[in-house]
């Protein structure tokens, strides 16, 4: 009952293992993953092997169709043992056969891998080159290194072609050299050189691949890796005077200034603007990471995993057994999770002293909401708002008006918390109003010929109205 997995190498049946030509020769039961295939034509002229090409047809993903192979592989094993023959090397770009050892292990099924040749090793003839340093992918499931050669499999079609090339346009760029290895390993061999972008202009066949050679890594600059790379050349010895002389202090105002950038892009509707401010905020993390490093105090590895394993751990939803069924499901989960990992002596404990003062005031009153401690409804706010403004209008003293000022914006702060306005953000949007709106004042009393500063507050008010009047009309609140 043990199933031999044997390799059918590359292409013709010249380039069989001596085992592996023995095996499928013995007489014992041999079931094809497929018959499509060069070797296969040679040694079973009569049909007299089984195959899995009609899960193929019949459609479906890769995944059920691969499973339902295993399925087969096992059911035929349990008549004792038979051959399981697979394309090339059977740990090479060969899913089935992982999947296969997963599953026969727990049936109690014994299994025997029999090496052959792959795609890979002839591949590397074709190209003499040494593949050392080449990574071999799977253009089904992409992953790979651009600053290294790659050579991907599993371009079956012109679909899986041009998936291929658009995948690999969002990393390389369109000239990027892309050598196509067609039916290695059968006498129509042969390789042709095109620029990625092309990659899908001619027919593809179950035997190609391709291969593609690295990118530099200052030109690698589509991938988080590739700016790493830049970054790190920077900070390098013989790199940037500046950037090696910058610390966490003397950047701190830049991230707060890009950050800042990134809201007024967000606000203003450019998708375009937003793409590059955000680069400018990543720019910021990869240079305190960097200067980190070079103090010996963290690394951007420990950044990247910190983050990454807190959202695993926040999401056990997805990456666990937990249920949740709704956003706020999902946050009451997240905040017990934060404290388990967190104990606070203070609910407030953990808003940031340097939040802007009516972001703070947001978070604080939100987080002292979430344990009752508010209002029930809005008329209380409402009316403590009245309260607070009469209190202001009878406070006397710079000191006491501030004071009272205070507790008039705290009280709005509240309010804005209520009705789920971000009050950091309509103060913003209103100041950026007043701009425009003021901008428009300036030019309507250019076109009129008058100067501003000659005109009294009612003349100014006839100009405010105007501009409030066109910017109505042209559908602007």
């Amino acid at each position: 009952m043990t199933v031999h997995v044997v390799g059918l190498g590359p292409g013709s049946a010249s380039l069989l293992t001596l085992a592996a030509d023995e095996l499928l020769t013995s007489g014992l039961p041999v079931l094809l993953r497929t018959r499509h295939h060069p070797t296969v034509a040679e040694l079973d002229s009569t049909g007299a092997f089984a195959d899995c090409d009609d899960l193929y047809q019949a459609g479906g993903s890769f995944d059920a169709i691969y499973a339902e192979v295993v399925r087969r592989v096992l059911s035929m094993a349990a008549k004792g043992d038979m051959i399981y023959a697979v394309p090339g090397h059977p740990l090479v770009a060969e899913r089935t056969v992982a999947a296969l050892v997963a599953a026969a292990e727990p049936a109690g099924v014994p299994v025997v891998i029999h090496p052959g040749l792959s795609y890979a090793d002839v591949a590397a003839a074709a190209l003499c080159i040494d593949f050392g340093a080449v990574q071999l992918c799977d253009a089904l499931e992409l992953r790979l290194d651009a600053q290294r050669p790659a050579l991907i499999s599993q371009v079956h079609d012109a679909d899986s072609a041009s998936a291929l090339k658009l995948q690999l346009l969002d990393i390389y760029p369109a000239g990027h050299p892309a050598t196509i290895l067609r039916a290695l390993g059968t006498p129509e061999a042969g390789q042709r050189t095109v620029p990625l972008a092309e990659l899908d202009h001619q027919p593809a066949g179950y035997l190609d691949c391709i291969y593609l050679p690295p990118l530099p890594a200052v030109e690698d600059v589509r991938r988080f890796d590739g700016l790493d790379a830049v970054i790190r050349r920077l900070h390098a010895e013989d790199g940037c005077p500046w950037d090696r002389e910058q610390t966490h202090e003397s950047l701190r105002s830049h991230l707060l200034e890009e950050s800042y950038e990134v809201l007024e892009a967000i606000d203003a509707g450019e998708p375009a603007a937003l793409a590059e401010e955000l680069g400018d905020v990543l720019l910021q993390v990869l240079m305190h990471a960097a200067v980190a490093e070079r103090r010996d105090e963290f690394t951007l590895a420990d950044v990247i995993e910190h983050i990454a394993r807190k959202l695993i751990r926040r999401h056990p939803h997805v990456f666990g057994d937990a249920a949740a069924a709704t956003a706020e499901d999902v946050y009451r989960s997240w905040e017990t999770l934060k404290q388990q990992e967190k104990p606070r002596a203070s609910i407030l404990e953990g808003v940031p002293v340097t939040l802007p003062a009516l972001a703070a005031s947001q978070s604080i009153q939100g987080r002292a909401r979430r344990i009752g401690f508010d209002w029930p409804d809005i008329e209380g706010p409402l009316a403590k708002l009245a309260e607070e403004v009469q209190e202001f209008s009878r406070a006397e003293g710079a000191a006491e008006r501030a004071d009272e000022f205070g507790d008039i914006l705290f009280v709005l702060a509240n309010i804005a918390q209520r009705l789920d306005i971000d009050a950091e953000q309509a103060l913003r949007l209103a100041n950026a109003k007043f701009r425009r709106r003021f901008g428009r004042v300036e030019r309507l009393a250019a076109e009129n010929g008058t100067d501003l500063k000659d005109l009294d507050l009612d003349g100014l008010d006839r100009l405010w109205d105007q501009a409030k009047a066109q910017e109505r009309a042209e559908g602007r609140l």
